[in-house]
């Protein structure tokens, strides 16, 4: 299967396509493939029409070139990995204090960019970016490396500057700063760089009835780092009821307490996180890119910690429920140590949420909880949830496609569980019976799971045609 992955500036949008491992790639159907061999890759900058395009030698050695001017540029101390034209096909040179030269060696230079050289064999292609450009190059380099699920054994070699060979001025500083990456970026930038001593993290005073603000900080960043909010709750003394949650480290946290990697438990936590988030995001448009998020969950679905995986994620937090959605220790007890799990959740910019594991499932997950296993009940309760449903849908479909769900009943025939199986599930569950069936049960439409019974699993899809089949579970595909 082709995968491809865009990592996208205003001016500047890497595009990469590949493959997967097949004696890697996990069989499961909600986790993010991961782009594991790359055939192609292509850098589009702001006033070229064409991309520059190569395979893994020429985007490993753009990224080096990239982290290792942006080193360079910011400390004031000469990196040769930006310029090393010897062994590398992209080098960066300085030309002045706004304009960089990005310079690829390579065999076939790509129509819209002139060659300077008049050899004839290897024309390297000369491309001058303006401060503004190369500070998006190297915020789109490092979301790829932010992507664990891209070439994740690519990795960086980069040394720290030390202090004592910086020359950074506070001219330079102040000239930095108007290149579109803003304050908290140049700083925590800064501290990769040993330039600046890192500041005093202190946690804000909680105070009744007001928001309070969040701590950015990396853990460990790349040397191209760019500052991306990472925002957990953590408890207060002596919580209230009006005392808002006050924000800590996510990385910090997941670093102290166990992780939940389970793949059935992971699979029931997944449901509660899109029950959460779903019904909670109303502003749906006004971004022009995804908004991507990494999750922190506790082992009873409540969300005690985000970060923002892209640039427009930081930026786009509000338009997301996430804020309001984090756990209020008031009304819960306090994160100790307690497992967490962690989750990929992306709001699309065409208003479909998609949430799945962070780092996928290690095997196939199954449905937690004891369950009916004899062939003549499950035969009967087969029967008896068909009829039940046939009875209760009615209606033209405006669907397209089938719609695939696990459904559970206890030994009485009673729904129990109904979970969707694909993402037209998501997308037209109100067009089926199973959500006013469970809300004359429960009184919700999400409510949790009945696993204190044995219960009997099926899988029921509703087609396009008015057709409907029910038939025993099998399991995840």
């Amino acid at each position: 299967m082709n995968i491809q992955r865009k990592y996208s500036l205003p001016n500047c949008t890497l595009l990469l396509e590949g493959l997967s491992d097949v004696t890697r790639a996990a069989q499961f159907q909600e986790m993010r493939p991961e782009l594991s061999i790359l055939v192609n890759a292509e850098c589009y900058l702001s006033g070229y029409n064409q991309p520059l395009t190569g395979g893994r030698e020429f985007f490993e050695s753009l990224v080096r070139a990239v982290s290792g001017y942006a080193q360079e540029f910011l400390s004031s101390v000469p990196n040769p990995q930006a310029h090393n034209q010897e062994s590398e096909l992209v080098e960066f040179q300085k030309v002045d204090g706004n304009r960089h030269r990005l310079i690829i060696h390579s065999e076939n230079a790509p129509e819209g960019f002139e060659s300077q050289s008049n050899n004839s064999k290897r024309p390297p292609i000369e491309i001058d970016l303006n401060t503004v450009q190369l500070f998006d190059l190297v915020e789109a380099v490092d979301q790829f490396f932010a992507d664990t699920q891209t070439l994740p054994e690519l990795s960086l070699e980069l040394q720290p500057v030390t202090r004592r060979y910086g020359g950074t001025s506070q001219a330079l500083i102040r000239q930095a700063v108007p290149a579109a990456v803003g304050v908290s970026s140049l700083a925590i930038a800064a501290i990769a760089f040993n330039l600046i001593p890192p500041p005093q993290i202190r946690p804000p005073q909680p105070k009744p009835d007001e928001q309070t603000s969040s701590t950015t900080k990396s853990l460990n960043p790349p040397a191209s780092a760019s500052a991306t909010p990472i925002t957990a709750a953590t408890p207060t003394p002596t919580p209230t009821a009006s005392t808002k949650p006050v924000v800590k480290d996510l990385e910090a946290l997941l670093n102290t307490v166990p992780e939940i990697t389970d793949p059935s438990q992971l699979r029931a936590l997944n449901r509660q996180v899109y029950n959460q988030v779903h019904p909670a995001w109303t502003k749906r448009s006004g971004f022009q890119q995804d908004l991507i998020y990494r999750l922190g969950v506790a082992a009873d679905g409540a969300i005690v910690g985000y970060k923002a995986v892209n640039k427009e994620a930081n930026e786009g937090v509000g338009q997301t429920p996430l804020p309001n959605l984090l756990y209020n220790p008031a009304n819960r007890a306090p994160i100790s140590n307690e497992p967490i799990a962690q989750f990929r959740i992306v709001f699309t910019t065409n208003g479909v949420l998609q949430v799945s594991p962070w780092r996928g499932y290690a095997k196939t997950p199954e449905v937690v909880g004891a369950k009916i296993t004899d062939s003549n009940i499950t035969k009967g309760l087969n029967q008896k949830l068909y009829n039940t449903v046939r009875q209760s849908w009615s209606g033209t479909p405006t669907f397209t496609r089938d719609l695939k769900y696990r459904v559970a009943v206890n030994k009485d025939g009673v729904i129990a569980d109904y979970e969707p199986l694909n993402q037209v599930a998501f997308d037209y569950f109100r067009e089926t019976p199973l959500p006013k069936m469970f809300n004359a049960i429960y009184g919700s439409n999400v409510a949790a799971p009945n696993d204190k019974e044995p219960l009997a699993h099926f899988q029921v899809i509703f087609k396009p045609n008015g057709k409907l089949e029910v038939t025993p579970w099998k399991g995840y595909q």
